[in-house]
């Protein structure tokens, strides 16, 4: 597997995400959606700084999970819905 292709696999998209419950759903680079759970130990990681809580994501944020891809150790921002929509790619 190539880089590319590796990084293409350990990257998702939020599609929603339930704080109450604790899951975030999540669809990969074969367009297949899986639901994760998180813990309260689920650290989420972006610019803006670590929480052991959902509020950091925002659906179409592309993310990178870290430990069990169904029950994930830290889930890391990797770029923001808006940098996306703002790229000069568009």
């Amino acid at each position: 597997m190539s880089f590319t292709e590796l990084l293409k696999t350990e990257r998702h998209i939020v599609v929603s995400v339930d704080s109450v419950k604790g899951t975030v759903r999540l669809k990969s680079a074969a367009e297949a959606c899986t639901d994760v759970s998180c813990s309260d130990q689920t650290l989420v990681v972006s610019d803006e700084g670590t929480r052991a809580d959902l509020a950091l994501l925002n659906a179409g944020d592309i993310v990178r999970l870290e430990g069990s891809q169904s029950r994930p150790d830290r889930i890391v921002v990797v770029r923001r819905v808006w940098d996306e929509l703002s790229s000069p790619e568009w």
